[in-house]
């Protein structure tokens, strides 16, 4: 059996952006959720850096992950957002056995 997918998206808001982001940020949990392969999908915020968020994700399979990269709400999340987001980056992880 494959092992899981981990992801880690680290998300930096534009300074006066934050709480926008946020709400953006959030709005894409339950969605996310719903869909077929998602194991978890939790939000955080950095309590010593103000507008850092991390997601942290794992999915059953790279291919359902991908499948979610282009799901619409993610789709239409981009475009929401790209003038909030300072830095973003992604990490595709899997666990050690």
């Amino acid at each position: 059996m494959s092992k899981p997918l981990t992801i880690i998206a680290k998300i930096q808001a534009k300074s006066g952006h934050e709480d926008q982001l946020e709400a953006n940020l959030r709005s894409l949990v339950a969605p996310t959720l719903a869909e077929a392969g998602c194991i978890n999908y939790d939000l955080h915020r950095s309590h010593e850096k103000p507008g850092l968020f991390l997601f942290y994700e794992n999915w059953e399979t790279k291919e359902e992950w991908e499948a979610h990269m282009e799901s619409a709400h993610l789709v239409a999340h981009q475009e929401a957002s790209k003038d909030l987001v300072e830095e973003f980056e992604l990490f595709q992880m899997e666990p050690f056995d």
